[in-house]
């Protein structure tokens, strides 16, 4: 890593999120709030796209596209690819500060206790901050998924491969040294965590995230055209199926509606609130800087950004066929859910409008 790094994070102090002199900004009008979500979903112009906007829990959401069908596009449930780590992350937090583990215990001791292997170093916290020193993907991943690679390329991995290529692996770097954003890496952590515990991912991130949070229109699996969105291609009219994240459930699986993902990003800006506070505050603690200036800060969970009030959090994610943008900001009191059923590989405009929605002061 190009910078400082801290992975023992959970002894890392909470911080002020609200710096002296930062402005808090005061709700925008509602009709200009809408204009500006309207023409988000334009920009993006995809078969259904949904941008969820939060203000100090009032809601405003707006969509649109060209697909038809007899279910609502805010009630579709979404794939959130690689914002499912948010999910993730919160669990391991969850149950640190319910004592059943420390974040600090060994992957593979988890996994295969006894056995030798090079990733013994590895703990379940390198896994969450991307520090592991695990690639991206496992080194066989891209010969056994080719040939399913436009429909479901995670499907040809299941949750016993990805396990063994752990066990396997030579780490690039030293655990803890560098950053390096690995699915592979949050794929093994969740594999880790329902062997330390005894219960699956699924069970775990239910009964201690969706079931504290009320998260009731949020699922682990793909369920009907009647429930979920349907993905598209960059053309925006090729259909993809619904996508199988094979063993990288934990880094991809979930699927969830509009106003569910507004629910989960106002726990993270109320966690005093929240079931799940101490775990909520958890992961808006930075424990990580990276990059020219250490100006890429990054939390347990979240791409951490300064702004001109104070920070904000957010986590981008897509599957072949969907993408998503999640985020918030404490000094606005403002969380933003944004989906669409289109996978942009080049000049994406869906993660640029997302993101500057949520950095803009006075939306």
């Amino acid at each position: 890593m190009n910078g400082e790094h801290r992975t023992r994070w959970p002894d890392v102090a909470a911080v002020d999120e609200s710096p002296a002199g930062a402005r808090r900004a005061v709700p925008g009008d509602e009709d200009r709030v809408r204009e500006r979500l309207a023409a988000a979903v334009d920009a993006v112009d995809a078969p259904d796209a949904v941008f969820a906007l939060s203000r100090n829990g009032h809601r405003v959401v707006h969509s649109g596209g060209h697909r038809t069908g007899p279910t609502a596009r805010e009630e579709l449930r979404y794939e959130i690819g690689s914002a499912s780590k948010t999910f993730t992350g919160l669990l391991l937090a969850e149950l640190i500060q319910r004592g059943a583990l420390t974040g600090n215990e060994p992957a593979a001791a988890c996994l295969a206790p006894g056995r030798a292997t090079h990733t013994g170093g590895i703990t379940l916290a390198h896994l969450i901050t991307h520090t592991s020193g695990l690639p991206a993907l496992p080194r066989d991943f891209f010969p056994r998924a080719l040939p399913a690679w436009r429909t479901q390329p995670y499907a040809r991995y299941p949750a016993e491969r990805v396990v063994e290529a752990f066990l396997r692996a030579r780490p690039r770097h030293r655990s803890g040294s560098r950053w390096h954003y690995s699915d592979f890496g949050v794929a093994v952590l969740g594999h880790a965590l329902a062997a330390a515990t005894g219960a699956s991912w699924e069970d775990l991130v239910g009964a201690h995230v969706l079931g504290p949070l009320a998260l009731h229109d949020t699922a682990l699996r793909a369920g009907s055209p009647d429930t979920d969105a349907v993905g598209y291609t960059k053309d925006a009219w090729t259909l993809v199926p619904a996508f199988d994240p094979g063993g990288f459930q934990a880094a991809g699986a979930v699927r969830a509606a509009p106003h569910d993902l507004l629910t989960f990003l106002e726990a993270h800006l109320d966690p005093a609130g929240s079931p799940l506070s101490a775990a909520l505050e958890a992961v808006r603690v930075p424990v990580l800087r990276r990059g020219l200036g250490h100006r890429h800060t990054h939390t347990l969970t979240w791409f951490r950004h300064p702004t001109h009030g104070g920070p904000m959090y957010f986590h981008g994610g897509a599957t072949l066929g969907q993408q998503a943008f999640l985020g918030f900001r404490p000094d606005t009191g403002t969380a933003l859910a944004a989906v669409c059923t289109r996978r942009f590989r080049s000049g994406d405009p869906f993660v640029a409008t997302a993101y500057a929605l949520l950095a803009d002061d006075e939306i």
